[in-house]
């Protein structure tokens, strides 16, 4: 199990969220909701309701190495994820999660995260999204439009979390900065960049930081629409 493990910051930026179920919208939060739907649909999110599996290796390279990746595939309609990890794949049912399976969903929740992060906006309706406001990219230092989502300091994996997300003026999310139990100082700042689009949903493939030789990325990245009318 400790191949689970990518080293680094692979388990830091799980995000706070429990599940993706539905949930009763508060009024006062329809104004939030509208922004994140914005930044989702910018990225394809109409398409989700058709889609039946998701596939993808997470993985981080640094300098000349390249990561060892993690690869999942998805049934978010079954609720069910598969774990290839080198000869053995593990499964489990994420609303069945146990002592047994934790860890491997604890790294599903982060790298399904950084895959999905316009639609955990919309998904994660516990967590609060500030007003936005035009600020200076962290990485390109161009005017960008920024709104903070911030998690509950109760419940996920890793509560209390801070996403500083920069997305220009058509809602595509073009860097972000992760702050630890929203402390003022940037724990990780990255791009979002090398976009590309599967079956309708935009994904960036490439997360780099500034003027370092390092690349979070997805390869193997299939999206399937149920084929039932």
């Amino acid at each position: 199990m400790k191949s689970f493990y990518l080293g680094l910051i692979c388990l830091m930026l799980v995000s706070s969220c429990k599940s993706d179920n539905k949930e009763v919208i508060p009024v006062e939060t329809k104004k939030e909701i509208a922004l994140a739907e914005k930044i989702a649909n910018a990225h394809g999110f109409e398409n989700w309701k058709n889609v039946s599996k998701v596939s993808f290796t997470f993985q981080v390279d640094k300098d000349t190495l390249k990561g060892k990746g993690r690869t999942w595939t998805w049934f978010p309609k079954e609720d069910k994820v598969l774990l290839r990890d080198n000869d053995t794949t593990y499964n489990y049912i994420r609303s069945q999660v146990d002592s047994t399976t934790i860890a491997i969903d604890k790294a599903f929740i982060n790298d399904k995260f950084w895959l999905l992060i316009p639609f955990q906006m919309v998904w994660d309706t516990s967590a609060n999204i500030s007003e936005p406001k035009k600020s200076e990219a962290p990485i390109s230092k161009t005017e960008l439009n920024m709104t903070t989502l911030t998690y509950s300091d109760n419940g996920g994996y890793t509560p209390g979390d801070a996403y500083d997300i920069y997305y220009d003026d058509n809602y595509i999310i073009k860097e972000w900065t992760y702050r630890k139990g929203n402390s003022e100082a940037p724990s990780l700042s990255t791009t979002f960049e090398n976009i590309k689009i599967f079956n309708g949903i935009k994904i960036a493939m490439d997360h780099k930081q500034e003027g370092a030789t390092w690349n979070l990325n997805f390869t193997d990245v299939s999206i399937t629409l149920d084929t039932k009318k």
